[in-house]
């Protein structure tokens, strides 16, 4: 999303940041970071987009990255990319 839209334009790797970037804010009303993500499920709507999703996901996920699995279907929407993650954070 950006600006409260779905963002249906640009790049897969313009979507990939758009979409790891409100995911730092959602986990941010729960105290929690990207570092406190344990697990990913990742959705693209292009096997080609691979090389560029994982490139900006490996940006933001640079040591320790989370247990990830992907697949390639077409989405609900017209984007690029969907991701979902579960966090993790002991008290």
């Amino acid at each position: 999303m950006k600006d409260g839209k779905v963002m249906t334009y640009g790049t897969i790797e313009e979507q990939t940041i758009a979409v790891i970037q409100d995911i730092e804010k959602t986990l941010s009303l729960a105290d929690c970071t990207l570092n406190d993500v344990v697990k990913s499920m990742v959705w693209l709507s292009n096997k080609n987009d691979f090389p560029g999703f994982n490139e900006v996901y490996s940006r933001y996920f640079k040591s320790d990255p989370p247990a990830r699995s992907a697949l390639v279907n077409e989405l609900l929407v017209d984007v690029k990319v969907e991701i979902e993650v579960i966090a993790y954070k002991p008290e």
